[in-house]
């Protein structure tokens, strides 16, 4: 099969970067970034990048192809959270804190992943706080849309469980 190959810095060079951390991110910035990476590899469909509770070694980016986010329960039932795309960073949080992944992340789609580990990731941002602050606020502004998923959830539930 003749796939296109697609580098980290072609897809977020070519404005084709969907996540909001690396919008708008100067050439220069992309390119550091980019060679970070350690390594680029091709996934099947049904592949899995990472799982729930896995230590967070580093993030992964999206250069090609579809990745479903979710979390399962105790009891075995699996939420899908919402389906990544080219361009996407997945596992951010989790390797911001070092702390286990917080989602599984799985492909749909054959997809072509770049992976760059934590401590390059954190490095990077030291050396570059115009982006660490773009990364703060992207993290910030999913706590938020977290809260307020939850509330209306919660809110949802008291107004059905009072009829």
């Amino acid at each position: 099969m003749n796939r296109e190959h697609h580098s980290p810095l072609s897809v977020l060079g070519a404005g084709q970067a969907s996540d909001r951390v690396l919008a708008g991110l100067p050439a220069h910035a992309l390119r550091q970034l980019c060679d970070h990476h350690h390594s680029i590899r091709n996934y099947a469909s049904g592949d899995v990048l990472f799982q729930e509770g896995e230590p967070a070694e580093g993030i992964f980016l999206v250069c090609s192809g579809t990745v479903k986010l979710s979390v399962g329960s105790s009891h075995g039932d699996c939420l899908l959270l919402r389906t990544a795309g080219q361009g996407e960073i997945l596992g951010l949080s989790s390797a911001m804190t070092g702390q286990g992944y917080e989602v599984t992340a799985q492909t749909t789609t054959p997809a072509e992943v770049a992976f760059i580990r934590r401590k390059d990731f954190l490095r990077y941002l030291r050396e570059h706080s115009d982006i660490c602050l773009q990364v703060v606020e992207s993290l910030s502004n999913d706590v938020q849309a977290a809260y307020d998923r939850v509330r209306t959830l919660g809110l949802a539930r008291m107004r059905h469980s009072h009829n």
